[in-house]
């Protein structure tokens, strides 16, 4: 963040830029709005490029979001999430944990990149409109003295070795203690099992060199994983509020996605983002029925799940009614709100920064001032929020 805050400040400084103000008379005014233009046709000119198609448009904003999994944005909740969650003091800490990586993650550290990515339309406006991804690269190369280069050259490198090393070893962790130990051999030493996870990793490693070699791009492995997993995000929010969702739920809708995107890849000549509609709906009729074949989880881990975390709304009546006074409407309701507070304050600030920086200091502190009040209400509902739990 430091290394991306100071590129920001050096390149907006430049004579070429010449900070904010000059930035805004070199620009052209769409190059400044928030959100995208809906255009009936895909966008070919420089002046369209943040137009999409009404149908793009509708995938990301009424079916992405709460359909597709992808790493650390689960919709249901993940691994990131959860290890954030769990290294926290008490369930509270949790979440206001969680509230502030989300604002953080989603407020903060775009704005940096945000302001180079303007700035680079200026000092390389005549790269082809498929090279201007590369312009926040040429800033760094041109701009940036040679220690901080590579300070945050050094930077992304350790940042994508992080984010390799934890998709290698939480890959094997489920091969091996989900799978291997589990159902092939129980009773396997340590030293055995250090020993098969290592040649695992290897193996995922050249998988995925594979699987990189074929999708060749950036962009092209967030269609590839937005679209395999597309239909998986549903039964992953659903599972807190619904008890009937069981493990072959989640099965299936890991599955099912897979052996429809390979078939709309191969066989059709269907693109994203219209395939995720297609993958979206089939997913989700397979894994309701087969929810409603197979058998529900055993109640006592139902009741045990329920007592811990106290789940509200009508998915979970049928188990709520056994349990009366852990938790009610009231208490659902209670999260809603917090949740509903929680979306305003993220994108209160989202914006609020946005408008700051770009010298629109009124309504800029009217996005920041909405999303204060939002935090205090969240603070609010939670100061008041009594849960019992039965131990």
């Amino acid at each position: 963040m430091a290394g991306c805050i100071v590129l920001a400040v050096i390149v907006l400084n430049l004579p070429q830029v010449g900070g904010i103000s000059g930035l805004q008379e070199k620009l052209p005014e769409w190059a400044f709005k928030f959100t995208p233009t809906i255009s009936s046709d895909s966008p070919t000119s420089a002046a369209g490029a943040l137009a999409i198609t009404f149908s793009a448009f509708l995938a990301f904003v009424g079916v992405q979001w709460w359909a597709s999994w992808y790493p650390g944005s689960e919709p249901g909740g993940g691994g990131y999430i959860a290890q954030r969650m769990m290294s926290a003091k008490d369930e509270k800490h949790s979440l206001f944990a969680t509230l502030w990586f989300t604002i953080a993650h989603y407020t903060i550290r775009p704005w940096p990149w945000i302001l180079v990515g303007l700035a680079s339309l200026v000092l390389y406006p005549d790269l082809a409109a498929d090279e201007k991804r590369l312009g926040y690269v040429f800033a760094m190369r041109d701009y940036l003295p040679a220690g901080i280069k590579g300070l945050l050259v050094a930077s992304f490198f350790a940042a994508y070795m992080s984010t390799i090393a934890t998709q290698l070893n939480w890959g094997t962790s489920y091969i091996i203690n989900d799978f291997y130990k589990r159902f092939i051999k129980p009773q396997a030493e340590e030293k055995s099992l250090v020993k098969i996870s290592r040649i695992t990793t290897i193996l995922i490693m050249f998988l995925s060199i594979g699987i990189t070699l074929i999708i060749n791009t950036i962009s092209g492995a967030w269609s590839f994983i937005i679209e395999a997993g597309a239909g998986l995000g549903l039964v992953l929010i659903l599972r807190w509020f619904w008890w009937r969702i069981n493990a072959w739920s989640e099965i299936t809708a890991m599955i099912v996605p897979l052996f429809v995107y390979g078939y709309i890849s191969h066989f059709t000549t269907i693109e994203f983002p219209n395939t995720l509609f297609i993958i979206v709906s089939i997913t989700t009729l397979s894994w309701i029925i087969v929810t409603f074949l197979t058998k529900p989880t055993e109640e006592e881990t139902l009741h045990g799940f329920y007592k811990r975390v106290h789940p509200g709304g009508i998915g979970w009546k049928y188990i709520a009614d056994k349990y009366p006074g852990i938790t009610g409407d009231k208490g659902y309701f209670q999260l809603t709100l917090c949740w509903l507070f929680g979306v305003i304050l993220v994108y209160s600030f989202l914006f609020g920064v946005g408008k700051l920086l770009l010298g629109q200091t009124g309504l800029g502190a009217g996005f920041i001032f909405v999303g204060i009040l939002s935090a205090l209400g969240i603070n609010y509902i939670l100061g008041k929020q009594k849960i019992s739990i039965d131990q």
